[in-house]
């Protein structure tokens, strides 16, 4: 089984930056047949999709965080990064990081911003962003 752990999180001022990364370990055929996702989930809210990318590098983003959030892979270190930009309060949550296996599979990008689509999950990172 794949374990995701995730790094990278902390507090910063309105307008900052912060960068996250997911370190996948365990057993695993093959990192570059999953795909990915970061997702955030706010106090009171319902977990939502903040980015995705598939295996062939598509990706896909919330309306909320395009172009200033960017999503990437480094297959050969089993890591995943979230480059977050001009972050802003409402960005503040629990960000977490998910994998799904997906070699052969057609990948839409809007299923890659939903919950259903992936199994693995890390235990999150923190980010708060204050005004």
């Amino acid at each position: 089984q794949v374990q995701l752990v995730e790094s990278g999180g902390g507090s910063v001022e309105s307008g900052g930056s912060l960068r996250l990364s997911c370190a996948a370990s365990g057993y695993f055929y093959s990192y570059s047949s999953y795909c990915l996702g970061w997702f955030r989930q706010a106090p009171g809210k319902e977990r939502e999709g903040v980015a995705g990318i598939a295996r062939d590098g598509v990706t896909s983003y919330a309306d909320s965080v395009k172009g200033r959030f960017t999503i990437s892979r480094d297959n050969a270190k089993s890591t995943l990064y979230l480059q977050m930009n001009s972050l802003q309060p409402a960005d503040t949550a629990m960000y977490y990081c998910a994998a799904q296996y997906c070699s052969g599979a057609t990948v839409s990008p809007w299923s890659l911003l939903q919950r259903a689509s992936f199994r693995r999950w890390g235990q999150g990172t923190q980010v708060t962003v204050a005004s």
